[in-house]
């Protein structure tokens, strides 16, 4: 049997790129990290999550050991984080946990929870049930902010949302998709009106330019919370969750809050 999920407080720090990533828990052949908003996952070898994940196993002994780290595959990501995201992604360092991973997701068997900042007051959907749902037909591929469906065939996508908390101008939301399209979450909310704040790509050039101005925010305000799945060893689902949202983003929200409507 494999040894159970390992809590981390480890940082893959590199002070020559100003760069500290949390390690959030690791175990045998994965390991669950706090991306930074504005990297890529895997797109700029030497400079992107895989490869200072790499760089952070090769040079940690006793790290690499706990995470049964094959140098031979690498690092790989299970399952895809936009670069504009912060958050929780897992990633696989053995061939062994790539697959038993990487099967989970492809069979839509792993539950995924994001908080958003969207701009305006989102209704709380009426009834027992606090959760709203967004069901807007979507191409597989991204969209843009003329046309967030995008071109080409439209598919069923669903957005689950709960409304979490508001302030002068915006909404805090708990989001998870139930579908696996392209920026799914933003462009279900540019098309319910309530676009991710700090979205270039389907946000207005007016709220960005006012967000860089007035306060100091230059990053999208969407971050990956949660997964909750089965991990090497383990016989039941278990989660695994970032401490909070960034400090960025609770500031923009905290201090909205304060401006009178």
């Amino acid at each position: 049997m494999n040894p159970p999920v390992e809590r981390c407080a480890l940082v893959m720090s590199f002070d020559r790129e100003a760069v500290r990533i949390p390690v959030l828990a690791l175990g045998k052949g994965w390991l669950a990290v706090d991306k930074p908003a504005g990297m890529s996952v895997h797109n700029e070898p030497g400079r992107d999550l895989c490869s200072f994940a790499s760089a952070f196993l090769r040079g940690d002994p006793a790290d690499c050991g706990r995470a049964s780290f094959d140098p031979a595959f690498g690092v790989h990501p299970v399952h895809r984080l936009d670069r504009e995201t912060s958050g929780m992604i897992l990633l696989a360092v053995t061939r062994e946990a790539f697959r038993f991973l990487a099967n989970q997701f492809e069979s839509r068997r792993v539950e995924k929870r994001y908080v958003a900042i969207l701009h305006g007051p989102l209704d709380r959907p009426e009834g027992d049930d606090a959760r709203g749902e967004w069901t807007w037909p979507l191409t597989k591929s991204a969209g843009g902010r003329d046309n967030p469906e995008g071109a080409g065939p439209l598919l069923e996508s669903r957005t689950r949302y709960v409304v979490v908390d508001r302030s002068a101008h915006y909404t805090m939301a708990e989001i998870e998709p139930l579908t696996g399209r392209t920026h799914q979450i933003r462009r279900h909310a540019k098309l319910a009106g309530h676009p991710v704040v700090g979205d270039v790509r389907y946000g207005s050039n007016r709220a960005i330019s006012f967000l860089r101005r007035n306060c100091s925010f230059d990053r999208l305000a969407l971050h990956a919370r949660m997964l909750i799945l089965r991990l090497p060893g383990e016989k039941e689902p278990v989660t695994l969750e970032t401490p909070d949202i960034p400090d960025e983003m609770r500031r923009l929200f905290e201090n909205d809050r304060a401006v009178p409507v």
